[in-house]
């Protein structure tokens, strides 16, 4: 019993020491743009000054003023507040006029400007595993009242009104304010747990690792990406890299994004089969006819084997998946696989296997983002290592073929893996990001999206 307490303890500590594979770090930046979009999209600036001009329960009337209206409810100006390890604190200052007809006839109106104070509590939704913002503590803090009422009417008639009717009637017009705003973010964090498609070959859904924390500065969303292939089978990213963390050195109150190496590898290793390629054509790009001659020119054995030109035709398969690697400025996609080249034969008839070679080349990638999905665009970099594994026209020196191999790579299979790359992989889908906006740049082990605004 001991021991399986012990297993279980010592699989929780790895469980709660493993590293995030996706770190996004929320800046005040976003949030303030998103909370002033979820103001702008529940136009509860209108449903306020609806609620406001109807007669509330506990708005009793003020002896010697008659049809008393509440209208202008001002445009509210937002200030947000990091409150650690609990989430933001909000104030929202606005005002209104209240209006009337006073005993001697004439109108009054009292302008009143207050605060909405409130703390937004950062949770994660136990039904969901989503990250939600809670209210509580709502406060309305009366900032100043000023009427147009004769002077020696003020003290009374204003202190009673605000002691009998504005304590009481405006937190229950004013602080449902908050929470429709907050249901209005909460949705944009709705969609975080949906998987989403890379390509025809799999999913990735951005799970979180733990609640959000919540700093001085900025909110640290840590997730574990789930890699999912066709038929459920997930795979797993590897733990090779180092510590995800984000440098510093970026502006007070923005937003960075930071992907590990070992998540796009994993999701790279989705379209492994992908890269598996036949080529036929005779002529590829840049490149000397391919046939047996032009490869004769690189191994004399080909001509003594086929003294009649013959059309090559190149399989290259994948004999491990692709992996990225990235240093500061430069990122690697690796590839190990076997490069067969065969002599074409009369239709009808299979192709003669002249020799495959097992093979080792990287190739250099270039990062952007459009609609909101992460590209890649590739070109050779390296053709590292090559060597024999067979060879039906005797022995040769493989190493006679290196340029012809590395022009061949960059003719003829580069175009093909970024045509599979064409698709992109796709971001996590948090409080409406428009990721199109943000600078790249290549860290240790990770690729990091400085996030802007329009």
């Amino acid at each position: 019993m001991l021991r399986i307490l012990c297993l279980a303890l010592c699989g929780l500590l790895t469980g709660a020491g493993a590293d995030p594979g996706a770190r996004l770090r929320l800046g005040m930046d976003i949030l303030n743009h998103e909370v002033q979009s979820a103001m702008d999209e529940s136009h509860i600036l209108e449903k306020m000054a609806a609620e406001a001009g109807k007669k509330r329960p506990g708005m009793k009337p003020i002896k010697g003023i008659t049809n008393m209206k509440v209208k202008d409810v001002q445009l509210p100006v937002i200030t947000l507040n990091f409150v650690p390890e609990v989430g933001i604190f909000q104030c929202v200052s606005t005002g209104m006029t209240i209006t009337g007809k006073s005993f001697m006839g004439g109108n009054m109106e009292i302008i009143v400007v207050l605060n909405i104070t409130a703390t937004n509590r950062l949770l994660r939704e136990e039904a969901t595993g989503l990250p939600v913002f809670r209210s509580e503590g709502c406060e309305v803090i009366l900032v100043s009242v000023k009427t147009n009422l004769p002077s020696n009417m003020l003290p009374k008639m204003v202190n009673k009104f605000l002691d009998s009717t504005l304590h009481k009637v405006l937190p229950g017009l004013l602080c449902p304010a908050i929470d429709a705003v907050l249901v209005y973010v909460n949705r944009k964090w709705a969609n975080l747990n949906d998987p989403m498609p890379v390509g025809q070959m799999g999913t990735v859904k951005y799970v979180l690792m733990s609640t959000p924390a919540t700093t001085a500065s900025h909110i640290q969303v840590d997730f574990s990406p789930e890699v999912q292939q066709p038929k459920g089978k997930a795979i797993k990213l590897a733990e090779d890299g180092g510590p995800l963390e984000i440098p510093g050195g970026y502006a007070e109150g923005s937003s960075q994004l930071l992907l590990s190496a070992a998540l796009l590898t994993a999701e790279l290793a989705l379209l492994q089969k992908s890269f598996d390629v036949d080529v036929q054509a005779k002529m590829i790009g840049e490149l000397p006819p391919q046939t047996t001659e032009t490869l004769a020119g690189f191994i004399p054995e080909v001509a003594e084997a086929y003294p009649k030109p013959k059309p090559l035709v190149t399989q290259i398969r994948m004999s491990k998946p692709p992996k990225v690697t990235m240093k500061t400025g430069k990122s690697l996609l690796h590839f190990h696989g076997t490069l067969e080249m065969f002599a074409a034969r009369r239709r009808g008839k299979h192709p003669v296997s002249l020799f495959l070679l097992e093979t080792h080349f990287n190739l250099e990638i270039q990062y952007s983002v459009q609609e909101n999905r992460l590209q890649m665009t590739t070109s050779l970099d390296r053709l590292l290592s090559l060597s024999r594994g067979s060879s039906s026209i005797g022995a040769f020196n493989e190493k006679e073929l290196t340029t012809f191999i590395t022009d061949y790579l960059q003719e003829a299979y580069v175009p093909v893996v970024n045509g599979v790359l064409q698709g992109g992989f796709p971001l996590p889908d948090v409080l409406a990001i428009n990721y199109d906006l943000a600078e790249l740049h290549l860290v240790e082990d990770a690729l990091l999206l400085d996030l802007k605004l329009d």
